[in-house]
């Protein structure tokens, strides 16, 4: 494709093309895209926001875009850019002419054939548009056949509805901070939430924001701090932070006074922790290496494990997530998880806390791989968390007495994401 430089639509389309056709991360397409740094803010604002608009709202647009073609349109540029157009016409408010005008703009910068197409087309979405949006089942289309059922199956229908709805609004900044979070609040114009997390509305450099080059904060949703409080007073302290990368539940840690190893597999991510730690002047023990199988010199008291997942509650911040990920990839890493666990509670110390943890929404990523621990006999029991743990957030324990946050909580504030954890206590 021809994207040019300066042009937001253009970059848009070769993010949409990198995520959809070659199956990159959208954070990853976002670092590797070669145009995006030589567009003004506002423009590179309006390229991601484009992107991720019609990866949130994908299954209305194809749908909306299928009622208007008399035969499919063949997967690839000219149906990523007909994505691009209807998305402007029917979520961004942009001017119909301009939807249009820059959408046949694009087409002929990489289909010239079909450039009657994509206009002909985008001018009856702009007509008929808003009748086909009162028709549709959003929440369903929006949302791909196995999330639905998993979602219908463990929440209810109506629950995994507003899961959904959830999912079309961009994410708040949420910022935990080191100390006096009430004086930050007043400086970074933030709301502080229960939970003691600050949360900012979306939008802007995060670099330019007080207290950013202070190393005051660091980038957090509010659910995502939550585990961490369920081990209790960890001060002077050894807690270890398996699979700990990129770093905020280590940066909480530290904060709290725990003398903390930070364990993760990859170099990569354990450099971009590093970082973040100088940033906030921090410290931790970094430790290259695989949590499926390292074990510590003695046993530990605390164990935090945040587990690789799907990520499936976390698609308000990555809407690329339903895209790229399915039902394989929930069972490859159920797997990984078992054996993460198992590992973890080797290196447990009789009374000793282990703090498990996913930001996913899948049952067999989160209860379902503490059921198997303990029906295999592990010598760990449940310790319930009370409301009081967690800012008095009663709707976010389960009856097992785990944390389980959803997208659609907390929504007069904004939502959070959606993280399962339990708290399990090694027998003596």
């Amino acid at each position: 494709m021809n994207a040019k430089p300066a042009d937001a639509r253009a970059t848009a389309l070769a993010l949409l093309n990198a995520v959809l056709a070659r199956r990159t991360p959208l954070d990853q397409a976002l670092a590797e895209n070669r145009t995006l740094g030589a567009l003004s803010p506002r423009d590179r604002a309006f390229a991601r926001l484009l992107t991720a608009t019609v990866l949130r709202r994908l299954g209305q647009l194809d749908d909306a875009l299928a009622r208007c073609l008399a035969r499919l349109v063949n997967p690839g540029t000219v149906r990523d850019i007909l994505r691009l157009g209807a998305a402007q016409l029917l979520f961004l408010d942009t001017p119909p002419h301009a939807a249009v005008a820059t959408s046949v703009d694009l087409a002929a910068a990489n289909a010239p054939a079909m450039k009657g197409l994509v206009n002909a087309i985008l001018r009856r979405l702009a007509r008929e548009g808003a009748d086909i949006l009162m028709q549709q089942d959003a929440a369903r289309l929006d949302t791909p056949d196995w999330l639905w059922q998993s979602w219908n199956a463990s929440y209810g229908e109506a629950t995994a509805r507003e899961i959904a709805a959830a999912h079309w609004r961009e994410a708040p900044l949420d910022l935990s901070v080191k100390v006096d979070a009430p004086a930050w609040a007043a400086k970074l114009e933030a709301k502080a939430l229960p939970t003691g997390t600050l949360r900012r509305a979306p939008g802007g450099l995060i670099e330019d924001l007080p207290g950013y080059s202070d190393g005051a904060w660091w980038v957090q949703d509010a659910a995502a701090a939550l585990p961490v409080r369920l081990l209790g007073n960890v001060g002077g302290a050894t807690v270890a932070d398996l699979c700990a990368a990129p770093g905020g539940k280590t940066a909480q840690l530290a904060a709290a006074g725990a003398h903390v190893i930070a364990l993760d597999q990859s170099a990569a991510r354990l450099k971009r922790l590093r970082d973040n730690l100088t940033r906030l002047k921090l410290a931790a023990e970094c430790v290259a290496a695989d949590a499926t199988t390292w074990q510590p010199v003695e046993p530990l008291r605390f164990i935090l494990l945040d587990a690789p997942c799907t990520a499936t509650g976390a698609i308000r911040r990555n809407p690329d997530v339903p895209h790229l990920k399915s039902p394989t990839d929930v069972v490859r890493l159920a797997a990984q998880q078992d054996r993460l666990l198992a590992n973890a509670v080797r290196a447990l110390a009789p009374h000793g806390l282990l703090v498990y943890c996913v930001c996913s929404l899948e049952a067999e990523e989160g209860p379902a791989r503490i059921a198997r621990l303990l029906d295999e006999g592990a010598p760990v029991e449940r310790r319930p968390i009370a409301p009081v743990e967690i800012a008095e957030l009663a709707d976010c324990i389960t009856p097992d007495g785990d944390l389980r946050t959803l997208p659609c909580q907390l929504a007069a504030d904004g939502g959070f994401d959606g993280f399962y954890a339990c708290r399990l206590v090694r027998k003596p």
